[in-house]
């Protein structure tokens, strides 16, 4: 529930410690300090300059003049410290979304009741920091939505990332994992030391170690000089572990011993190695399935999984999908004002996006192509979904195992069995790469890696 900003009410005359109204004026942050009716009965500097610049906030409720709300936040859809407290009989901590003279902003707020003589709630203080991770606006890069899923999500990053404890994103293909890995390690202590991102489905078995810990000169053909690894590469900062879930199990234990020991050696080296590095890892996996079936370490899971966060899909956030089109709009056409009609917005919302975000892009950007014009119509939509449903028309494979590969030659070893499943496999499908690897239970990168694996293993033998 949303009204116009009611007439200010007169200060309240309320017997307020001078030296309490002088301890925040003191506060580099901006601070309120407010009474059991929610009534601001002080405000510092700080707060008036980012949030009341032109106006008087003393006397008027907190949720008013932060939220333009008539009730308080609890019931009006939001949660409210203060109700919280109440309940607690402690310290809470909160992410609201503001309004500011420059919009709707994220803002983290810690709020501490202050008791009176006879232990009672007397007054409050909020504490409020702006969180530049995401915005509920279009903007040209960074995290952007508002919807209860979505900030939820961000909640949880706003709590972990100034931590040390390692982050598990868990969510859908295309729902911006790498977005929000990043948003910890530019909300953390770390935010001005490296960020390394190590794609794991792309890396072959073969030089996964290497790229990750580094050799030495001379450790294998072709080690023409030594080689830092992107452990040591990320030191004092972040590391990230895109699609975690496709590390080979042989190198899941050297993993596990960086975590648990922070050290490491390089291939062919006995020199152990420090790391200082704090770890983010990604995953579209169901690891925990992963572990019950043998095919990742369940030790290893536990030290990943120290915070998981889940990234909701984008058919769980459509109020969002408004504010995330504008948004890609003017990340597309920089410079070309280009909108989208009523009934575009209405056609993407009927749209499940099994892609998410991803696919969103993918269709405002065939739609841009396909437009002439100022606006983007419900026609030109349509026609952008047709051509990106085209591959999704192919046949897929049928419901069951994907093919029964003949059973393996004595003798054969895992890697040539599983090249057999997999030829196996192509000769009885003949839908899209897609469909074929979401059969199979791998990534589409994994698929692609595992082909490439197999024309070689093609060309050698000829």
């Amino acid at each position: 529930m949303r009204t116009d900003p009611p007439v200010p009410l007169p200060a309240p005359r309320l017997d307020v410690p001078a030296e309490l109204v002088s301890f925040i004026e003191g506060l580099p942050e901006p601070h309120i300090l407010f009474d059991r009716q929610y009534r601001i009965v002080a405000a510092n500097a700080a707060y008036r300059a980012a949030f009341a610049p032109r106006g008087t906030v003393i006397g008027r409720t907190c949720y008013e003049v932060s939220h333009h709300f008539s009730v308080p936040c609890d019931q009006a859809g939001e949660s409210c410290p203060l109700a919280l407290s109440r309940r607690s009989g402690q310290r809470e901590r909160v992410l609201h979304l503001h309004h500011t003279p420059r919009g709707e902003a994220y803002v983290n707020i810690e709020l501490v009741p202050l008791r009176d003589a006879q232990g009672e709630p007397a007054f409050f203080i909020e504490k409020m920091e702006a969180l530049p991770l995401a915005r509920a606006q279009p903007a040209r890069q960074g995290l952007i939505g508002s919807a209860p899923a979505f900030r939820d999500m961000l909640g949880l990053v706003a709590r972990v990332a100034p931590s040390e404890a390692s982050v598990l994103l868990l969510g859908e293909s295309g729902t911006g994992k790498e977005l929000v890995a990043r948003a910890v390690h530019e909300a953390s202590a770390r935010a001005n030391k490296p960020w390394v991102v190590v794609d794991c489905a792309s890396l072959p078995e073969s030089l996964f170690e290497s790229e990750l810990f580094g050799h030495e000169k001379g450790a294998f053909t072709g080690a023409h000089m030594a080689h830092v690894g992107l452990v040591e590469a990320a030191s004092g900062g972040t590391l990230f572990l895109d699609e975690v879930g496709d590390i080979p199990l042989a190198m899941q234990v050297k993993l596990l011993r960086l975590l648990e020991s922070g050290t490491y050696r390089r291939v062919g080296s006995t020199e152990l190695r420090h790391a200082d590095v704090r770890l983010v890892s990604a995953t579209h996996r169901d690891l925990g399935a992963m572990v019950a079936q043998g095919r990742f370490r369940e030790d290893l899971y536990y030290r990943l999984c120290t915070f998981p966060i889940a990234l909701p899909p984008l058919r769980e956030r459509l109020g969002d999908l408004p504010l995330l089109a504008s948004a890609l709009l003017e990340r597309l056409t920089p410079g070309r004002p280009l909108s989208l009609d009523a009934g575009a917005v209405r056609q993407l919302a009927r749209h499940p996006f099994p892609g998410n975000v991803r696919e969103l892009r993918n269709v405002l950007e065939r739609a841009v192509l396909l437009t002439d014009g100022d606006h983007i119509t419900a026609e030109t939509v349509d026609r952008a979904l047709s051509v990106g449903l085209l591959r999704r028309s192919a046949p897929t494979l049928p419901p069951g195992p994907v093919a029964q590969p003949a059973p393996p030659s004595q003798g054969a070893s895992l890697r040539q069995t599983e090249a057999q499943a997999l030829r196996a496999a192509l000769q009885a499908h003949q839908g899209s790469r897609e469909a074929l690897a979401a059969a199979l239970g791998i990534s589409v990168r994994t698929l692609y890696r595992k082909l490439r694996a197999l024309d070689e293993d093609g060309s050698s033998a000829g």
